[in-house]
């Protein structure tokens, strides 16, 4: 039994909302059960010094967790005066899974920036924070080509992102606080629409497994992650 009370393929629910912030060119507040992440993507007509007369744009992200996001206060990292690793990490991550849909040539050049900021954690925050990225960064695309800045569509598919692990000897989906601190093994997957893999991160903590327990995470993570891809074209229709 898991503690939420889930079924070991029933993800937490999900919920988009878009707009959520005035001035950002796009913007959802995305919610996994009580993990609440606000994303939001802001355009800039300019690229990175190493991209610079090469015709082509930059998408990137930045990824921050409220000092009072979890149990206890953590203290600002910009108090410490550096990032811990595990944010650039979680940061690296969201880049490269919104740059696996994006064709940079027909983004022009210009840089659009993610930025992920964690306001309540319960496990899953940076699958959450790819899977509102991208709303983000649709909204703000879309802002694009209405404005006839983009002729194409630079955006090729959609990204999400779903946790997976194994609890009390069984293949769960979707993580909660709960489960993922105590779970045998943990797995993130970022998957595009379509079927391909973007990224597969997993990790044996409390006991290891074999090649059937990691298929089984998988299958697990696209069952949840076309629940996302629905949920994304659902808050993007709105």
């Amino acid at each position: 039994m898991r503690p939420s009370g889930r079924a070991p393929d029933e993800m937490r629910a999900i919920t988009i909302e878009t707009g959520f912030t005035r001035h950002a060119e796009g913007s959802c507040l995305i919610g996994f059960g009580d993990t609440r992440v606000l994303c939001t993507a802001s355009i800039e007509e300019r690229t990175p010094p190493w991209l610079r007369g090469k015709g082509e744009g930059w998408v990137t992200a930045e990824y921050s967790m409220l000092p009072r996001a979890t149990h206890t206060r953590g203290q600002r990292e910009a108090a410490k005066g550096r990032q811990s690793g595990r944010t650039q990490e979680i940061q690296r991550l969201i880049g490269r899974s919104l740059r696996a849909v994006v064709d940079l040539k027909k983004l022009g050049e210009r840089q659009i920036t993610l930025d992920c900021d964690v306001i309540q954690a319960d496990g899953g925050t940076r699958t959450a924070a790819i899977s509102g990225a991208w709303v983000a960064l649709r909204i703000a695309v879309d802002g694009l080509i209405k404005s006839g800045a983009l002729t194409e569509d630079p955006i090729e598919a959609q990204v999400a992102a779903v946790s997976c692990g194994i609890y009390q000897d069984t293949p769960v989906l979707d993580l909660d606080y709960d489960e993922d601190s105590t779970a045998d093994a943990d797995a993130n997957f970022v998957l595009i629409s379509g079927g391909k893999i973007a990224e597969a991160q997993a990790t044996a903590e409390g006991a290891c497994y074999d090649e059937e327990g990691l298929l089984r995470l998988l299958r697990l993570a696209r069952i949840g992650c076309d629940r996302i891809f629905a949920a994304q074209l659902d808050a993007v229709k709105k």
